[in-house]
């Protein structure tokens, strides 16, 4: 028989279920984890030490600086299997491995040439939920400018990163896969978008004014924005050569518009720059391709329309992301072909003039979440990269310059991470973190979540 007294006590505690319940559908966010407006900016092929050691290599670039003052960081964020720019700005926004977002490379693989050196430019191809979908579902406004794997993605405002031809024309191609009507909103503020799709400082500034101007007129609620002009310079000159520090010190410049534009649209914004990988200098060519060639795995065909000359028959094929190349077997089940490409990878990382650094197989391959459909990968030393001509010598000395795509365990691959605003803690150093955390932090901060990431967030606060 119940008593007076629990009847009181359960009154109670009803009314105290009711008033949480409450309070949860009224005050989430005083119970809950706080949202940010967030700003994702990506310096392509920022290696940590262009911040984090910048009175090393005579960098003036104060914004960063102030950000590492001001906020967390990483001394370094371990990479992705190629360490290239599409795999990774991809992994950036879905926190998994290539393997299973999809983007495997930069270019798409094309055996017999017949692509005209196509990339992963598409969104359809990725096969996860990304950071753009999180920030929808959370009831955001989303913008993104010029960034990788981005065409046909379900953006508000969408400036994709696309070319074809390297001339006026990608300019077109730019405005029909972009928002309709964005570009031409943008320019009458902003300026015209330069009339071919390039990678250097002047181009970067365009796309910094077009992001400052979705900021003002727009107010996102979570955008991402890549520039892409020092990756161009440390392939042309190697990293931290005059041209690339003169190209860091003016990116440090956009760097701080774009924080300034978003404070003013949101004080409570948190702005966060990554990077996608770092880079080896280089002055070795290994010619993989013509190898395969001289040992009948590939059979050249008649040249194009274009110049490219396509492949007749293959029976593997190298898939070049500049330090690394992954060894795809038509047959992969060809026991006697695989022993066959297997001893002559052996034989070519015994030459120590190959610059091989080491052979990695299937089994191993997809532990480290990359190219699965690939039996081998052929990973180099620093100083050397692969070609991709069909004849030539095997190995050439060419000038010095730069490239990137090899194995993520080269400490010199890591790239960057740097966030700062509305309660991220101040001058935290995070060590060394993985490339795979940083959606999902990003997606706790903006109030969203990504459950299919495999990264743990980071405890930025």
């Amino acid at each position: 028989m119940k008593t007076k007294n629990n009847s009181i006590i359960h009154f109670r505690l009803f009314h105290i279920h009711v008033l949480i319940i409450l309070c949860l559908v009224i005050f989430p966010c005083s119970l809950l984890a706080q949202s940010h407006t967030v700003l994702m900016i990506s310096i392509d092929g920022m290696k940590p030490e262009y911040a984090t050691k910048a009175d090393e290599h005579g960098l003036k670039v104060p914004n960063i600086r102030k950000m590492m003052q001001e906020g967390a960081y990483a001394e370094g964020v371990q990479g992705v299997v190629p360490t290239v720019t599409y795999p990774s700005h991809t992994t950036l926004i879905t926190g998994v491995w290539p393997e299973k977002h999809g983007i495997y490379a930069n270019t798409t693989f094309d055996p017999e040439r017949k692509n005209l050196g196509g990339w992963y430019w598409y969104t359809e191809d990725i096969k996860v939920p990304t950071l753009w979908d999180a920030a929808k579902s959370a009831g955001l406004t989303t913008a993104s400018v010029n960034w990788p794997v981005s065409v046909g993605a379900h953006v508000d405002y969408l400036l994709p990163e696309f070319w074809r031809a390297g001339t006026p024309d990608d300019k077109k191609l730019i405005r029909v896969v972009s928002t309709p009507g964005l570009m031409a909103e943008l320019e009458k503020s902003a300026g015209p978008m330069p009339e071919s799709i390039e990678a250097t400082p002047e181009d970067d500034r365009a796309r910094t004014k077009f992001a400052i101007a979705i900021i003002k007129e727009h107010k996102p609620g979570f955008m991402t924005v890549h520039l892409s002009a020092l990756d161009h310079s440390e392939h042309e000159h190697g990293p931290f050569s005059a041209e690339a520090n003169a190209t860091m010190e003016q990116l440090d410049e956009m760097i701080g518009e774009l924080r300034d534009a978003a404070v003013a649209a949101d004080p409570g914004v948190i702005v966060c720059v990554v990077s996608d990988h770092g880079f080896f200098p280089t002055n070795h060519r290994l010619n993989i391709a013509a190898l395969f060639v001289k040992e009948g795995l590939m059979t050249p065909g008649k040249e194009s329309d274009n110049g490219t000359i396509q492949i007749k028959s293959w029976q593997a094929s190298p898939w070049i992301s500049g330090g690394s190349a992954a060894i795809v077997l038509k047959d992969p089940n060809d026991e006697a072909l695989r022993s066959k490409v297997g001893a002559l990878l052996k034989q070519l990382a015994a030459d120590p003039t190959s610059g091989v650094n080491r052979i990695v197989e299937s089994d191993e391959l997809k532990k480290l979440g990359g190219f699965p459909n690939a039996s081998f990968l052929v990973d180099l030393k620093s100083g050397y990269q692969f070609d991709s001509s069909l004849n030539g010598e095997i190995r050439r000395d060419t000038k010095q310059n730069g490239t990137h795509g090899y194995l993520p365990e080269h400490p010199e691959l890591r790239s960057s991470f740097f966030i700062v605003g509305a309660g991220i803690a101040k001058a935290r150093d995070l060590g060394v973190i993985d490339m795979r955390q940083i959606a999902p932090t990003i997606a706790g901060l903006f109030g969203g979540s990504l459950p299919t990431a495999d990264g743990k967030p980071l405890a930025v606060k």
